[in-house]
């Protein structure tokens, strides 16, 4: 089996998987971030400019390397949920869900079925037409991750429900739209911190897995007690800034000459 094909099941065992938001519509850059330890990324088509060519180019690319693509879509719309699958994403991050119906709504629109996501054969992710119906339908109900961004106080309180949602896959906790759903200016609130404890419990309730946004590492093992395996670190342009920041520090720090 390859990576792709894996993802869902690696992700639901709660094995510590480590990947990025990629914010530069740029395949050349997939090339460089899967030749690193990552697991995965997520192009994010909610607050980056990616249109549908420079989509459909990325995950190209994430597909031909057999490295695992994530889309955040810019909203739970079928139209969006669609097009990210069909161009071979292994699975959707959608933004704001706050209740058990949008979930119901977002897991159907991923997968086919009556009323769920329309069915074409020859799109990237079917292979072209290369491949059964049979195996497609199975593949969708196998391999395609759905995940679910609690991001307001309306998603935490009804997270148990959300979770409980066939089809939903994940839960993704975002802890800036939640501090700032919660009036606060930092991500420190005591409301911040009972909300990755209350999804928490409900993630492993229901056996989804369990994720959210960090900085660094190091946030990632401060926040791992609340039940995240799953974690978004930074973003390439964060880490490109942080090399270069580096770098031009290392020869400012250089002793002058003469």
């Amino acid at each position: 089996m390859s990576r792709i094909s894996e993802f869902r099941e690696l992700m639901l065992s709660g094995a510590p998987l480590a990947g990025t938001f990629l914010k530069t519509p740029s395949y050349q850059l997939v090339e460089v971030l899967a030749q690193s330890g990552l697991d995965f990324l997520c192009l994010d088509a909610e607050h980056a400019p990616f249109d549908r060519a420079a989509m459909d180019a990325c995950i190209g690319m994430a597909c031909a390397l057999d490295f695992p693509m994530l889309v955040r879509v810019g909203d739970g719309s079928p139209r969006e949920i669609l097009q990210a699958l069909d161009y071979g994403a292994a699975g959707i991050v959608v933004p704001h869900v706050d209740s058990a119906e949008k979930a119901a709504a977002v897991a159907r629109s991923a997968r086919f079925g009556h009323g769920g996501r329309g069915y074409a054969g020859s799109s990237r992710w079917a292979g072209y037409a290369t491949r059964p119906m049979p195996e497609l339908l199975d593949k969708s109900r196998t391999e395609t991750v759905v995940i679910a961004q609690i991001e307001e106080p309306e998603g935490v309180e009804a997270a148990r429900a959300i979770a409980a949602t066939d089809g939903i896959d994940g839960l993704f906790l975002g802890p800036a739209d939640l501090s700032v759903g919660y009036g606060k200016t930092d991500q420190t609130s005591e409301e911040l911190m009972a909300a990755l404890e209350a999804v928490g419990q409900a993630a492993r309730a229901h056996n989804r897995a369990y994720m959210t946004f960090v900085p660094d590492a190091q946030k990632a093992a401060e926040w791992q007690r609340y039940g995240f395996s799953m974690f978004f670190i930074a973003s390439e342009h964060g880490w490109m800034r942080a090399g270069a920041s580096a770098a031009a520090k290392g020869v400012h720090d250089l002793p002058k000459l003469g």
